[in-house]
């Protein structure tokens, strides 16, 4: 396989992959709002929503620089950080979540199947066939731990003061207040492991190949 035809499928995995992921979160809204039951301040606080919110901004502005064959640090973050977040909300709910009725955290069936399984294990994909052009230290990658825990923080305070939670293991009603703080601190740990981890790829794929990317896509050849 050519790198131009590569390059044009991993191009087309990205904008395939990042549209699923804004198809089914404007769903959920369009669903909940024709049922009168859309509450925004409680959708936005789905880490869910937010983590494929942010995949799907990272998957379509990385197959664009992609195509123009531009490759820029900053965009190398936030695509670990989004990476990141897609790889909890699979993990998470798989482990924490996954025997509960998806209806409770979707209005459509097909939409819990993409924005829990098949976005994450894409995100994982893409990380795997086109990690960022430059090495992420391990220091910088734990940067991105900042949002879930604050994410954490921002759930046990909004909780009591509008008696909702997004998910079951972050109510202290039923448990009490140690196991939120258990699950938060595995959450934690899972967290670290995962961005030290995605750091490393890039790391590794730089040290290995030099070519940690399939590169840009060749522009279509001009008449002279």
């Amino acid at each position: 396989m050519s790198e131009s035809t590569r390059a044009h499928g991993v191009t087309a995995f990205k904008l395939i992959l990042g549209a699923l992921a804004l198809s089914a979160l404007v769903t959920e809204i369009v669903v909940l709002i024709d049922r009168e039951s859309f509450d925004a301040a409680n959708f936005f606080s789905y880490f869910t929503v937010l983590s494929n919110l942010l995949m799907s901004i990272a998957l379509l502005v990385s197959a664009g620089f992609l195509l123009t064959g531009r490759s820029i640090e900053r965009l190398a973050m936030f695509r670990g950080a989004a990476t990141l977040y897609m790889l909890i909300t699979g993990i998470g709910f798989t482990v924490l979540l996954s025997g509960l009725e998806s209806t409770q955290f979707t209005a459509v069936g097909w939409d819990n199947t993409v924005l829990h399984y098949l976005v994450p294990v894409g995100a994982a994909i893409d990380w795997l066939i086109d990690p960022p052009a430059v090495a992420i230290r391990t220091g910088r990658a734990m940067i991105w731990l900042i949002f879930p825990l604050a994410y954490v923080v921002y759930s046990e305070i909004r909780g009591p003061i509008v008696d909702w939670y997004p998910y079951p293991f972050l109510d202290p009603g039923p448990h009490g207040v140690a196991a939120v703080v258990v699950v938060s601190i595995g959450i934690a740990l899972l967290a670290a492991a995962l961005a030290f981890a995605l750091a490393w790829y890039t790391r590794f794929r730089v040290k290995s190949t030099g070519m940690p990317g399939p590169g840009p896509v060749p522009a279509a050849p001009t008449a002279s």
